[in-house]
């Protein structure tokens, strides 16, 4: 019973942070109509620059100030190179995020290197929040889960009760009309791209702490249900050698089928 109840809060705390790595993919598919190929890179590089920023500034400030350069980052890359080819469509939008996830990994491993880094918890969190039968489980991973749920509400809260929220849906349905009123609709967009990479660039340094901070951790976060679908599954023999595409096929089927996200609704 011990070991249910661990693995299922581990599993949980995990579960979380993958929530909150999507969520940043969410709000820029949902409210750009762009899937960003380039998401999980900006959780690596959040990762790295939380494990820099820890050594200079300490966890906690580089718990702030990754997920905000992250963000910066984002806006750049938005303002000088996705807006270039958003007015081409969305299949030039896909392959220049593409490019992007390829730059990012290149710069990361030209400034870090290919190794693993030694990126710790903080020492407060450096412990069993509680003991079960001998069997502990770690404060930190508890931590992890409070941050993004915290996360979860303030983002819906954002959302659905403040006025930056109510322009930022209506940028997406009524673009014309946002500008008619006198809101800048790119940088409304530009907005909106960076707090997703600030979202990926939270998780990474909540996840780079906890699990390895690597250049390969980036592809890791594809999606690992389908990779595992495809290993463990009835097309074993054969498919599990798409495994790594898989994520991809899946991310262009949903651009396709519900181009307005999971939940959305086509417009006229």
């Amino acid at each position: 019973m011990t070991f249910v109840v661990l693995t299922l809060l581990n599993g949980i705390s995990y579960g979380l942070l993958l929530f909150l790595l999507s969520a940043g993919l969410t709000l820029i598919f949902s409210m750009m109509g762009v899937l960003n190929f380039a998401h999980a890179s900006f959780y690596m590089l959040g990762a790295y620059l939380g494990y820099s920023l820890t050594g200079w500034v300490g966890f906690w400030w580089a718990l702030l100030l990754a997920p905000c350069l992250v963000g910066a980052v984002g806006a750049l890359c938005e303002h000088f190179l996705l807006r270039r080819v958003h007015r081409l469509g969305q299949v030039p939008e896909l392959l220049m995020t593409f490019g992007m996830s390829y730059l990012i990994l290149e710069v990361v491993q030209l400034v870090w290197g290919r190794s693993s880094l030694d990126f710790r918890v903080p020492l407060a969190l450096d412990g069993p929040l509680f003991t079960l039968f001998g069997t502990q489980f770690p404060a930190y991973r508890a931590f992890m889960m409070a941050v993004a749920l915290l996360m979860l509400l303030a983002l819906w809260l954002l959302l659905k009760r403040t006025r930056i929220g109510l322009v930022i849906q209506a940028a997406l349905t009524h673009p014309d009309m946002v500008q008619a009123l006198g809101h800048n609709l790119p940088r409304v967009f530009a907005g909106v791209f960076a707090a997703g990479c600030a979202l990926a660039g939270l998780a990474g340094v909540l996840g780079g702490a906890a699990f390895v901070t690597e250049p390969a951790m980036a592809a890791s976060m594809g999606i690992p249900l389908a990779e595992q679908a495809t290993h463990h599954g009835l097309w074993r023999l054969k498919l599990s050698q798409l495994a790594p595409v898989l994520p991809y096929v899946l991310m262009v089927l949903t651009l396709i089928l519900r181009p307005r996200g999971l939940l959305g609704t086509r417009g006229d």
